[in-house]
């Protein structure tokens, strides 16, 4: 039974943040220059099935460099196989560089935009005192895209895999996160926007779940916390 909520965890990508440009665009864009034309639908489909066969993005034991190594690897054969899968005929004349210009792309704040109401929201919670958090699978380079966009500040505490040497949806991920604040999952709420990963892995943990899509823009968020706490309340 959900107590009286005592900190907001979020997820980032698709929840508090987006890309201004839709990632098979992107990919495309960047890759003529390097010889490759291909539509943007086409290499925006093949990355959405690659990315969803892929491992987790976690390397327990592995030493803080060569995680940062790792999860440039894990990105870099994402992008490898989802030109493969869009044609297998693609050459590029400098892979290496292209994926260059990718990663320097997606690490640069500028690329993103705060969600509708993600500020307003941040600005709500913080207020009423409640504390809040980030657990994302998102590589190292979340950080800097949050401080880039003036969200940092509102956060305690992010956690990425290479924190807890595990990905959503596995509970470990959000416990770890929860143990680091000093709060009961049954005090917690979780932001998200996958199903999977984010509602049903956030449950699993004891957490209570919000899927990001069941609010109009994140500013109804506060509004919903309240109804939680007051449902919580004898």
């Amino acid at each position: 039974m959900l107590a009286d909520v005592r900190a907001v965890l979020f997820d980032a990508a698709g929840t508090l943040i987006r890309l201004r440009e839709p990632v098979g665009e992107t990919y495309a864009r960047l890759a003529r220059p390097f010889g490759v034309s291909l539509p943007a639908g086409h290499v925006d489909d093949a990355f959405r099935r690659v990315f969803r066969q892929m491992p987790p993005m976690a390397f327990p034991g592995e030493s803080p460099g060569r995680v940062a190594d790792l999860e440039r690897g894990w990105w870099r054969e994402i992008v490898r196989r989802a030109f493969r899968a869009a044609d297998g005929t693609a050459k590029f004349s400098d892979f290496e560089a292209y994926f260059d210009a990718l990663w320097t792309h997606f690490a640069d704040a500028t690329s993103w935009d705060a969600m509708p109401g993600a500020r307003d929201a941040l600005e709500a919670l913080r207020a009423r005192g409640l504390r809040l958090a980030v657990v994302s699978n998102f590589d190292g380079r979340l950080p800097g895209l949050l401080a880039g966009l003036g969200l940092a500040p509102a956060f305690e505490l992010v956690v990425l895999p290479r924190d807890a040497g595990t990905a959503k949806p596995d509970p470990r991920i959000f416990a770890f996160a929860l143990a680091r604040l000093g709060v009961a999952a049954h005090d917690a709420v979780y932001v998200g926007d996958d199903a999977d990963h984010d509602v049903a892995g956030a449950a699993a943990a004891g957490l209570q779940a919000i899927h990001v899509a069941s609010l109009a823009t994140l500013a109804a968020l506060p509004r919903r916390i309240e109804t939680l706490s007051k449902e919580a309340r004898p």
